[in-house]
């Protein structure tokens, strides 16, 4: 009898593909990066046609690695970047614009002008979300402003919006299914967190016709079929679905209020449980974790770093000073610490806590003794420094961190886990399986298919590797000083 699950993690530089059994255990992975596009300072695209073909390619490699057919498949689980918007056309199925991914940042003069006009407080009651050009919304206003194809689409009626996840069911269905989930629709900024439905109010503002939009489903259940004419011969049913940060919290088992997780992936994002309320934020994020059948909805107090294992990417692409990001961790280890180097990895704005889109990267503290040794441990230090910015904002929001279990690709190394643990005087807690991203969607869809019973269970399949104490001397406090002076200095140039 079937029993397998094809866990689908479509992210930011390329797509994962797992099969793996109910508890979770790989049997199988396929892996392919998808190009990205930088057409002007500060925007960034992919192709859509471009993540489809990634799909497709990662899933055959994954079912030749596990020597699987389609036959063998229960269920399809999804996960995603968020945030980044697709159109297409209805008639067509086909892409009518480039993806405007999550980082991009042309939107970011719109998003000064609805705070100034008073927009925000009404937004992130609604949402749960600052106004910031990361979130979807502007995405649609500007596509549908600057895209004579988007909207000669929506004056035929045929226009479809969607974040990734619906685009990915678009295409696996064969165009049967327009849907998203609860998690995913809430990094929209038109989705009402409390109601659990697209805003009206907020569908107004962006200009937006809900008719666009895909219908809100569980991140469990029954969720959609793929067709096998679309999708590689598989005609299984897709069960479970989630963004990918919502996924990873999942996948780590933090199942109880107050457990809490970051994930290194091109960003770092700290996510901890919050239960059934959704939590008051100004600096963070309160956003839905994910919405179960019979259980309902579970919400999370969000805080965003843009760049992460992006700044790694960064020395091994933008200054080559590494072969392989890997390699990150030797180099720094040459060194006893960064030499006074800080960098400030505002590659694509700063997020959480600070909220300021216009600030931009910079390396501070160079000497002629600097070499790229500290320039390697400086790119470490920064982003457990962006790290610990986000948890003091959760401690002075009442929410009380003890311990944070990590995933991605920069918890592979122990030298940053270690540095990350000093850095907030907390013990850092690695997984067996540190793509857990692609665990919680393959969680979820056994979930929603009956292949795990209990929300226990899958707490029960979680198995730690490896925990980093803190050392007990602050010896990170000075630099984590110097690193928010540095911030500072970052944010008043960008003013200037």
């Amino acid at each position: 009898m079937a029993d397998l699950i094809l866990a689908v993690d479509q992210g930011t530089t390329g797509t994962t593909v797992l099969v793996v059994r109910p508890d979770g255990a790989p049997l199988g992975r396929g892996y392919r990066e998808h190009p990205q596009h930088f057409p002007a300072p500060g925007m960034v695209e992919h192709d859509p046609e471009a993540i489809w073909r990634s799909v497709l390619q990662a899933t055959t490699d994954a079912m030749a690695a596990a020597d699987v057919r389609a036959a063998d498949l229960a269920a399809i689980g999804i996960t995603n970047q968020r945030e980044t918007l697709v159109a297409w056309d209805a008639g067509t199925g086909r892409a009518i614009a480039p993806t405007i991914v999550w980082q991009d940042r042309r939107t970011a003069a719109r998003c000064e002008e609805l705070r100034a006009a008073g927009r925000g407080p009404r937004v992130r009651e609604l949402a749960g979300l600052p106004i910031d050009p990361y979130f979807s919304a502007t995405k649609a206003e500007w596509l549908l402003r600057e895209v004579p194809e988007v909207r000669a689409a929506a004056e035929a009626g045929r226009l479809r919006l969607g974040t990734i996840d619906s685009w990915l069911v678009h295409r696996m269905s064969g165009g049967g299914a327009h849907v998203t989930d609860a998690s995913n629709a809430a990094r929209t900024m038109l989705f009402d967190i409390h109601s659990g439905a697209w805003s009206e109010e907020l569908c107004d503002l962006f200009g937006v016709d809900e008719a666009w939009l895909p219908r809100v489903v569980p991140c469990a259940g029954q969720l959609a079929q793929a067709d096998p004419a679309a999708y590689l011969g598989i005609g299984v049913p897709i069960t479970g679905m989630a963004g990918d940060q919502q996924s990873a919290l999942f996948g780590q088992a933090c199942i109880e209020v107050g457990q809490a997780k970051v994930t290194y992936g091109t960003g770092a994002f700290v996510l901890v449980n919050s239960g059934a309320n959704a939590p008051a934020s100004e600096a963070l994020i309160s956003t839905v974790a994910w919405t179960l059948p019979e259980v309902g909805t579970t919400y999370t107090l969000e805080g965003s770093v843009f760049t992460a294992g992006a700044s790694v990417q960064w020395l091994r692409d933008g200054l080559r000073i590494l072969d392989t990001a890997p390699d990150v961790e030797a180099l720094a280890r040459s060194v006893p610490d960064a030499g006074g180097v800080v960098l400030v990895p505002a590659f694509a704005g700063l997020g959480a806590p600070v909220w300021d889109a216009d600030a931009r990267a910079a390396l501070l503290g160079v000497t002629r003794g600097t070499t790229r040794a500290h320039v390697a441990r400086a790119t470490l230090e920064a982003v457990a420094f962006r790290v610990r910015q986000v948890v003091e904002a959760m401690r002075a929001e009442g929410t009380d961190v003890r311990e944070l279990r990590v995933d991605g690709g920069m918890a592979a190394n122990d030298l940053f886990l270690q540095v990350q643990a000093d850095v907030l005087g907390l013990p850092v807690t690695r997984p067996r399986n540190i793509e857990t991203t692609s665990l919680g969607a393959a969680y979820l869809a056994a979930f929603g298919v009956g292949l795990q019973p209990t929300l226990g269970a899958i707490a029960d399949s979680w198995q730690a590797d490896r925990t980093f104490e803190p050392a007990d001397d602050g010896a990170m406090d000075d630099g984590y000083r110097r690193f928010e002076r540095a911030v500072d200095a970052v944010r008043a140039f960008a003013a200037d």
